[in-house]
């Protein structure tokens, strides 16, 4: 829950720390649109493994629900494979659009405003029909839901710290295995060479030069247009791979020789893949860890430069 503070309190905060004044205005705010805190202890709420499975075993199925972003979707899978695997039942995954978002301390999102629109869950679905847990993924349409994943987001869990892919076991309680692997696509081979870039405008340590990078052949970007502009001025021979869903991503990472990316969507499939990746670690907002084989984080340039050239050594 967040305390309101009053006038003098909040004056002194935004004329002291300008910083820590927007991120309480934008907790307010983000608190007052999902105020649901009390769903999450109710007796009809499906937030233990004898509850999930009490109704998996009357109905043969599970219908959850979650609205984004495509990022904590993805982390949402490994608890959704483990759900799966502990009742055995049909899991439908229905997408919720429109759900308004509020942006802590960074002002732009390729979404703009929501987390999740149309065309962002026409890219997403296929990848997710191809995971072997999954019966159907859908828009949602007023369907019976069992579980509503985004109770996460009631203020209870903490979204700044932590590890994203532990927030829905936290609301399910039930525990992903997250040093295995929880995404399976066929890799795409012809990039077995190619090191794969993705760099968002958000979550950026401001400290570290991609630069170096220009020293070694096959190196190649994905993710949107503006970010690709952005890197390029750092590398200029680097080349944009762009995506028709995010299946092909997918594929893409999982048969590259390794991936880099910071705390962005497609380090989330790198991370679901345990592909060879090395992540890059933002100082405000400290929410990803890499678990399991082939995992790397760095803070510092010479960390991160070892790193490749270790990975690109195959060692």
């Amino acid at each position: 829950m967040v305390k309101k503070k009053n006038i003098v309190s909040k004056l002194w905060l935004k004329f002291t720390d300008r910083p820590k004044y927007k991120q309480y205005k934008w907790d307010l705010v983000n608190y007052s649109h999902f105020k649901f805190t009390e769903f999450l202890t109710g007796n009809d709420k499906l937030n233990n493994i004898n509850k999930i499975k009490a109704v998996a075993d009357a109905t043969h199925k599970l219908n959850l629900t979650h609205s984004g972003n495509a990022g904590d979707i993805i982390y949402a899978l490994p608890t959704i494979k483990k759900m799966q695997e502990i009742t055995g039942a049909d899991i439908n995954l229905y997408f919720r659009l429109g759900r308004p978002m509020d942006l802590p301390l960074y002002n732009s999102h390729p979404l703009g405003n929501v987390m999740l629109n149309e065309k962002m869950a026409g890219m997403l679905s296929p990848l997710i029909l191809a995971q072997p847990y999954i019966n159907k993924c859908e828009l949602y349409t007023n369907e019976k839901i069992d579980i509503d994943l985004d109770y996460f987001r009631s203020g209870l869990v903490p979204m700044n710290k932590g590890n994203i892919a532990r927030w829905c076991s936290y609301i399910t309680g039930v525990s992903p295995d997250l040093w295995k692997q929880w995404l399976f696509v066929d890799p795409d081979k012809t990039f077995s060479d190619t090191i794969i870039i993705a760099r968002s405008g958000r979550y950026q340590n401001k400290y570290i030069d991609y630069s170096f990078l220009n020293k070694y052949s096959k190196v190649k970007f994905i993710g949107i247009e503006n970010e690709y502009k952005e890197i390029k001025q750092f590398i200029p021979s680097i080349e944009w791979i762009e995506m028709k869903d995010f299946l092909q991503m997918a594929r893409v990472i999982a048969g590259c020789k390794f991936f880099i990316g910071n705390q962005s969507f497609p380090y989330s499939i790198a991370e679901a893949l345990k592909v060879p990746r090395i992540l890059e670690v933002a100082y405000d907002v400290i929410n990803v860890v890499p678990e399991g084989e082939n995992g790397y984080d760095f803070f510092f340039q010479e960390h991160f430069e070892w790193l490749v050239n270790h990975l690109n050594e195959g060692q």
